[in-house]
């Protein structure tokens, strides 16, 4: 697991992003023009959350979020997303 310098603000979590994977079940690599965003990753920091609304994901969660869900950000050389806790799915 990663430390970062960033603290999110209020219900927002900064997500690591799983790497996409290299090759079919069947052995065959996948070029990157065609790798699919995952849409899996762990939990690296969390906001504090809003008045009356606590937040449900702690640092080290693995969580399912939408394809399109958060904001692409690098820090340090890594790829991170920001994205609002309300923009994931499920922990698992």
């Amino acid at each position: 697991m990663s430390t970062v310098s960033i603290k999110p603000l209020a219900d927002r979590v900064l997500v690591e992003p799983a790497a996409a994977e290299e090759k079919t079940a069947f052995g065959i690599i996948i070029p990157d023009t065609a790798k699919e965003k995952p849409q899996k990753g762990t939990v690296v920091a969390v906001g504090a959350g809003k008045k009356d609304e606590p937040m449900t994901v702690k640092v080290g969660d693995t969580v399912l979020y939408g394809k399109y869900s958060g904001t692409e950000i690098a820090v340090e050389g890594k790829d991170y997303l920001i994205m609002r806790e309300s923009d994931i799915f499920a922990i698992v």
